[in-house]
């Protein structure tokens, strides 16, 4: 058994554009912009989305929106998707990037959210 819950929406920009685009959002939605430590790919929005990450990450690839679902057990979670009809297209660290029907990309993360987050969204799995 294992649990997984919609976790972060990602705003995909080329790299060239992400700050551009991370400050639109920021002031689009009215939240600050962060940079996420150690991760320099990654700004922030918090408070956009309750419950929710929102966050922009600039790509070397075409600007796109995909999702991520976090788990506290990655493997079992994308096995999951994959058996529902998604593919998976490649790793990167402790991440699965699947492709689902249709096209969109998400990834499968490990869990990050605060404990009570996850245990209030999560769904459990057999």
């Amino acid at each position: 058994m294992h649990r997984s819950r919609l976790s972060t929406i990602l705003i995909d920009a080329p790299t060239g554009e992400a700050a551009a685009a991370a400050d639109f959002w920021s002031r689009a939605l009215g939240v600050p912009a962060r940079p996420v430590p150690d991760e320099e790919q990654f700004t922030s929005l918090p408070g956009a989305l309750p419950g929710l990450s929102l966050a922009v990450q600039a790509v070397d690839d075409k600007a796109r929106y995909h999702v991520d679902i976090e788990s506290d057990d990655v493997e079992a979670e994308a096995a999951r998707l994959v058996a529902l009809g998604a593919v998976e297209v490649d790793r990167w660290l402790e991440c699965r990037i699947l492709r689902a029907p249709g096209g969109h990309l998400l990834c499968v993360i490990p869990r990050h959210s605060d404990p009570e987050t996850f245990e209030r969204h999560a769904h459990t799995w057999p």
